[in-house]
Order: C-alpha cells, then sequence, then structure tokens
C-alpha cells in the first residue's frame, strides 16, 4: 500500500503563493494519472488539479490559471504550485491517484487569509 505525504501548506495572505509537495513510499506506477485534492471545513472533497503520465493537465474553473500540478517520476513526486492565492483556497490538500486507489495521507493545511 502506498503512503502519500503532503507538504508544503501554511499560511499565506492573499495573493502570496505556495508550493505543495507529495512524496510517496513507492514507486508510482508511470501509467497513473495523479491529482491534487482538498477538502474546506464542511464541504466535500474536491478535484483542483490533474496530471495524466505524459505531462497533460486539467483543472477546474476556481483554480484554472493559478494553479499548476507537475509530477516527477523519477522521485514519485508530485507538486502543486499555487499562485494568487485567495481566502476560499482555505482547505487541507490531499494528493493520490485519479481516481483515488490509496489511503489519504495527512494532508497539509493551506489557510489563505490577511
Amino acid at each position: 500500500q502506498v503512503q502519500l505525504v503532503e507538504s508544503g501548506g501554511g499560511l499565506v495572505q492573499p495573493g502570496g503563493s505556495l508550493r505543495l509537495s507529495c512524496a510517496a513510499s513507492e514507486n508510482i506506477p508511470s501509467s497513473l494519472f495523479m491529482a491534487w485534492y482538498r477538502q474546506a471545513p464542511g464541504k466535500e472533497r474536491e478535484l483542483v488539479a490533474e496530471i495524466s503520465t505524459g505531462g497533460s493537465t486539467n483543472y477546474p474553473d476556481s483554480v484554472k490559471g493559478r494553479f499548476t500540478i507537475s509530477r516527477d517520476n523519477a522521485k514519485d513526486t508530485v507538486y502543486l504550485q499555487m499562485n494568487s492565492l485567495k481566502p476560499e483556497d482555505t482547505a487541507v490538500y490531499y494528493c493520490n491517484a485519479r481516481p483515488p486507489i490509496w489511503r489519504w495521507g495527512q494532508g497539509t493545511q493551506v489557510t489563505v487569509s490577511s
């Protein structure tokens, strides 16, 4: 069972940037799509970015143009660069396959507030 460890979250002012990392404990099969998800208090977990094996990416309108997902297959790591952050981006951020197939990690808290 792959274990996922997310990091890089924190408190940032509106308009700021953060870069999240997700390290897997084992090799991530190159055939898998990977994704970042987030869950805000009282809300369902939602997809915020996905990346194919070939590097194609997809984002919901809420983050398009502000978030960028990338992956380093050699390091079994997935990244999420978040720019122009808004208070509504406040949530716990998780990575997993797309669709999710592994147990969820602890996530990393992102708080956007002045």
